[in-house]
């Protein structure tokens, strides 16, 4: 997956250097949506080409591109695109590791936030709440999954199940600003993509999920140039600064 040096090289020129406009088809997961959104105008800019953006879990995503789906560039979790290139969905020796992203809590602006620095503060914290948003575990996105199983081991699934807000996909503290729930618990760059909201800050450590999100490219890929360009504009400079934003990392530190 560490390839980043290598997408470089082969997109060196790329995003201002072919000649033919173009559409690049991406699929992209949960948390990496804004940061694809927010640097598309500026691709498109600079490349002349367009950027055809849809947003799935991906679980959902993953379904998707193995029922034969067509794309040019999916950015999912690395488990997901080693399957499909296992199943030659996507073309061996294209993935990148792109960024990482934590879980953390939100509640919506001016509400007071409640203490989650320890486990056990946490854990008050979800059984004190009215109604607590996250990923439906089901539609197979990574920050629902692991909160579920989070739950389950911290002995409150029940409790917490029974004032749950599931949301099959998209931005889970849009939820808070609805008034729908109290707390939200999702990526920390997904939260900080919804006006109206505040982000409490992340799980404590010991129970703290790292999610890194991958791009490869497709192997029937009708764009794989293209795709190379913007692989390479992820991680270059335009990707760094909008990832700090965004509350993201680079994938290795």
């Amino acid at each position: 997956m560490r390839v980043i040096a290598a997408v470089l090289c082969l997109a060196t020129g790329l995003v201002g250097g072919l000649a033919r406009a173009g559409e690049l088809k991406i699929l992209t997961a949960g948390a990496f949506k804004p940061v694809v959104l927010a640097l598309a105008e500026d691709f498109e800019r600079q490349s002349g080409h367009k950027l055809l953006i849809d947003n799935d879990t991906a679980g959902a995503l993953s379904r998707r591109i193995g029922a034969g789906e067509a794309f040019d560039l999916a950015i999912v979790t690395p488990g997901v695109i080693r399957d499909l290139v296992d199943k030659g969905r996507i073309a061996a020796g294209t993935p990148v590791d792109l960024a990482r992203t934590s879980i953390g809590v939100a509640v919506k602006e001016g509400a007071a936030k409640p203490a989650i620095a320890t486990v056990a503060d946490f854990q008050a914290a979800l059984l004190a709440a009215g109604k607590v948003a996250y990923i439906d575990p089901a539609a197979g996105g990574s920050s629902g999954i692991y909160f579920a199983r989070l739950i389950e081991t911290m002995g409150i699934a029940e409790a917490v199940k029974a004032k749950a807000v599931l949301v099959p996909g998209g931005l889970v503290a849009e939820k808070l600003v609805t008034g729908e729930a109290d707390l939200a618990v999702h990526q920390i760059s997904e939260i900080l993509a919804v006006k109206g909201v505040t982000l409490v800050g992340p799980l404590p450590a010991e129970i703290q999920n790292v999610t890194t999100y991958s791009g490869g490219i497709g192997a029937k890929a009708a764009e794989p140039e293209i795709a190379k360009a913007f692989l390479a504009f992820l991680v270059g400079e335009p990707g760094r600064r909008v990832l700090a934003a965004r509350g993201m990392e680079p994938p290795f530190r």
